[in-house]
């Protein structure tokens, strides 16, 4: 389970509603398994169906939360038309299975966030708590 404040799933759907047609994506810190901060970064893809983090903010977002006491947790990323579910490319460019990786989906009328696990090119989903 990751523990999540409302302020910051408002702030991912938020980047992502502003970054339309393409998918957003940034970087979620915090202590154990609760964020604290959430990092927007520049998706340098500039796609509607994949993403890149550009990698100087991906290090500047590393040394901030270092410098704050926190830990990379989650990554996370939009999907403008598909459902939140991780995507061949997804589970392909997994890296990290100590991280969780979450996706928004925007395609239907409700915002649609979910949290996965992925190791060896499998994910499972985790729940996410929303808290205050």
């Amino acid at each position: 389970m990751i523990k999540i404040p409302g302020h910051i799933i408002d702030g991912i759907i938020r980047q992502a509603q502003d970054e339309l047609p393409n998918e957003t994506c940034g970087l979620l810190a915090g202590t154990g398994n609760v964020i604290h901060k959430r990092f927007a970064m520049t998706n340098t893809d500039h796609s509607p169906e994949h993403f890149s983090f550009d990698p100087s903010e991906q290090f500047q977002a590393l040394r901030s939360a270092r410098s704050e006491g926190l830990i990379l947790i989650a990554n996370f990323h939009s999907h403008p038309a598909t459902p939140s579910r991780p995507s061949i490319e997804d589970i392909r460019l997994a890296y990290d299975p100590d991280i969780l990786y979450l996706i928004l989906s925007l395609a239907a009328e409700t915002p649609v966030l979910k949290a996965f696990r992925i190791q060896n090119g499998i994910s499972n989903e985790e729940t996410i708590e929303i808290v205050n």
